[in-house]
């Protein structure tokens, strides 16, 4: 890298968090400008930009950056039958060595849409179902958790933007996004918590998307990609664990209360599972331990 490329240290991302908002577009809004950054994620739908009087058309998966004192408006794009949703992000106190104060860094170009590669588009995603999730919430700790979600979003823009500055420098043409092994850990990671902490409930593969704020495709691929198995398949080889060590711990326990215990009310599809997982069905588990 240049000496004049941009930086990150721990005082660039101290952001001041001011709003965010998932809004379902239906008309065009006012010609306007900012004294804040703001990021705009096009979560659903297609549409368009204008942005100091140049027209862009936009979709789900764009990312548009918004510095102060850019003059933009959006609209929705009326040729289309889906709903057009954004995600808008408004912040201030950044400031990345080598750019003015209060500025984001642009891509190559100086390009202020770019488009986010499916992964760290899932990942932006879900951290933009995070905060308004938070926002909303008014919880302890409610704007350390904006803060922080915040901060992983501008780390992934800037990860995504070093990216695209090395490919450029080895190859001088590359216009693709590379980002993969931080997202992929890092969901697969989050999905299997999520199991970690709700295996008594009912949980099926809808749900784990939609706490996620994922397709229920994407995750399965992702999942299977990178640990061998299907969600689901986890979550029951989790729950027959968990079974078996409430067994191991207190024997005299019902086959009907250690089903309960790990989310199934049918005591006799838990018993096939166990039996299936440990060759054993639970009864047999407990007689065997009595002895």
């Amino acid at each position: 890298m240049q000496d004049n490329t941009y930086d990150i240290t721990e005082s660039d991302l101290n952001p001041r968090f001011l709003f965010s908002g998932i809004h379902k577009k239906t008309e065009e809004n006012d010609y306007h400008s900012h004294d804040f950054i703001e990021l705009i994620v096009i979560l659903q739908g297609k549409g368009g930009f204008i942005i100091e009087g140049q027209e862009h058309e936009v979709k789900e998966g764009n990312l548009v950056i918004l510095n102060p004192g850019t003059f933009h408006r959006s609209f929705p794009d009326s040729r289309s039958d889906q709903t057009y949703v954004e995600c808008y992000l408004g912040f201030t106190d950044v400031e990345f060595k080598n750019c003015p104060k209060n500025f984001l860094p642009l891509f190559r170009g100086h390009e202020n849409i770019i488009w986010l590669p499916e992964e760290s588009k899932q990942l932006i995603f879900h951290l933009c179902g995070a905060i308004d999730q938070e926002s909303s919430r008014y919880e302890a700790g409610r704007s350390l958790m904006l803060k922080a979600y915040l901060i992983q979003v501008l780390c992934l823009i800037e990860r995504l933007r070093r990216q695209e500055l090395e490919q450029v420098e080895k190859s001088g043409c590359s216009t693709h996004y590379e980002f993969k092994s931080i997202t992929k850990k890092y969901i697969v990671q989050n999905i299997m918590k999520y199991m970690e902490e709700n295996y008594r409930e009912k949980i099926s593969l809808d749900q784990i998307a939609n706490n996620m704020y994922l397709s229920s495709y994407y995750i399965s691929k992702l999942f299977k990609s990178e640990t061998g198995d299907t969600p689901i398949n986890y979550l029951i080889s989790l729950r027959m664990r968990k079974a078996r060590e409430i067994l191991d711990s207190n024997p005299e326990c019902s086959v009907q209360a250690v089903a309960a215990a790990v989310g199934y009310e049918d005591a006799y599809h838990f018993s096939k599972l166990f039996k299936k997982y440990y060759g054993l069905s639970p009864l047999y588990y407990k007689a065997r331990l009595g002895h």
